[in-house]
């Protein structure tokens, strides 16, 4: 039993807590944003802000037919706080959308301090409270105490500390001349691309890739990183030996290319390749391909640089980029549902890199629909969910749906939207009508759904 007299509790005052706040309140519904700092600091923060922008002043491409643009585009038609409070104070950035970051959360914090249903306290919340409607924002630094108690609520195998991700590639990037689907020694359906590398050019990669420039990890990172020895970045196998990737993610062992015959035919042997790179398919309808053990901490124009070297990766298209770095994250596809309740405790919802969204603008999109929701279970509405061609509808989707065994963060992506029904080559083109389709669903959404409204 929901008690419509007690406030809805939002835990965390980063992007994604901010705007969940904004939107309880905008609904006419009472709400206590927790914001441990400046009490206690995170080692990456610095301010003690509602929404400090900690890495970047850039909240991605402002264009609507690029990813985050849409972004952008649907959630200023939803209201955002954190796109309008952007918007506002806009400073140049050729085609990005940034802001002057000192400007920008100082108003946010003085707006929701005024606001007269939200109640700003700061203090560090060590347990999830067990009763009314909650919305946990706490990001990818949730303090130490909280993190425990998450990790008894959700269960360890459901909980990271560390984001050691490989690099995802837009399958239709993807050079099928060369790549191939199998799996190794046959087992089960071929559920893999395999991209194969003869002896000179995999002697290439290795080189390129054991010269590349290296990310800058933070003193914490570092703390974090001495405890992921089971998960080694690919330029660290590199560095330690020529052969030491063809013993582990690049063996080329057990994989039969169809096209060329059976390797274990004597006749065939010259054609079995010296390395194989594989790629695994990401989501449900093989749209992303995930580069298997190629967790990396090299400068991103590096990866797309050396990654594509590799045969069939050529064209390479990159959602996402390999990361090595401490970030705190739920595994969503077991926990979640697609309208950020916990599936065994539907008044406790969570947004934000909490649940393994990336970006500014989408942790303000996460912060959107928890915060609806969040509204809409006091109020005695249903929990909604967005369209899934929305940019916003995709990405959340995406992170309640995806395998669980392989998850990994996600920022935003034309590579999670549904096919359009007509197939578009020219990408720019494609975008368009992507964009298209999106705001067109969410006004036809809208309209239907009437989010306030009995």
């Amino acid at each position: 039993m929901i008690n419509k007299q007690q406030p809805i509790q939002v835990i965390g005052g980063g992007l994604a807590g901010t705007e969940a706040a904004w939107q309880i309140a905008q609904a006419g519904v009472p709400v206590v944003l927790h914001e441990m700092r400046p009490i206690y600091q995170s080692p990456a923060h610095h301010t003690g802000e509602l929404a400090e922008l900690v890495c970047s002043n850039s909240f991605g491409a402002l264009s609507s037919d690029r990813a985050a643009g849409l972004l952008h585009a649907e959630l200023r038609r939803l209201g955002s706080i954190i796109i309008g409070k952007a918007d506002q104070h806009a400073v140049p950035a050729g085609g990005a959308l940034a802001v002057d970051r000192a400007v920008f959360s100082r108003e946010l914090t003085q707006t929701l301090q005024n606001h007269p249903l939200i109640e700003l306290r700061r203090q560090e919340i060590r347990k999830i409270p067990t009763e009314g409607v909650i919305v946990l924002t706490t990001g990818p630094l949730t303090s130490p105490a909280l993190a425990e108690e998450l990790q008894r609520f959700t269960g360890m195998e459901y909980f990271s500390f560390f984001d050691a991700a490989s690099p995802i590639v837009v399958g239709e990037s993807i050079n099928r001349e060369i790549a191939f689907m199998a799996s190794r020694y046959d087992k089960g359906e071929a559920a893999y691309l395999n991209c194969p590398l003869n002896r000179q050019q995999y002697l290439h990669f290795w080189q390129e890739l054991g010269a590349a420039e290296k990310a800058n990890l933070k003193d914490f990172e570092q703390e974090s990183a001495k405890f992921f020895e089971g998960c080694l970045p690919i330029e660290e196998m590199a560095r330690r030996g020529e052969d030491t990737m063809r013993y582990g993610p690049l063996k080329p062992v057990g994989l039969f290319d169809a096209r060329h015959g059976d390797f274990r035919d004597p006749e065939n042997q010259g054609k079995r390749p010296y390395a194989v790179v594989q790629l695994r398919q990401e989501d449900k309808a093989g749209q992303l391909w995930n580069m298997v053990g190629f967790q990396t901490n090299l400068r991103w124009g590096e990866q797309k640089r050396v990654f594509r070297l590799i045969p069939g990766l050529e064209g390479a298209e990159f959602v996402r980029m390999g990361v090595m770095h401490r970030n705190t994250f739920l595994n969503a596809p077991e926990l979640l549902l697609p309208t950020l309740q916990f599936k065994q405790r539907p008044t406790l919802l969570a947004a934000g890199q909490l649940v393994g969204t990336e970006g500014y603008t989408a942790a303000a999109a996460g912060g959107w629909l928890a915060g609806t929701n969040a509204a809409r279970l006091v109020l005695g509405l249903e929990a909604v969910t967005l369209p899934p061609t929305m940019m916003m509808g995709a990405l959340l989707e995406f992170i309640s749906s995806a395998s669980p065994k392989h998850f990994q963060p996600m920022p935003p992506n034309f590579g999670i939207l549904p096919e359009l029904s007509v197939r578009i080559k020219n990408k720019r083109e494609r975008y368009g009508a992507y964009r298209d389709r999106a705001l067109t669903d969410l006004e036809n959404w809208y309209a239907r759904v009437r989010v306030w409204a009995a």
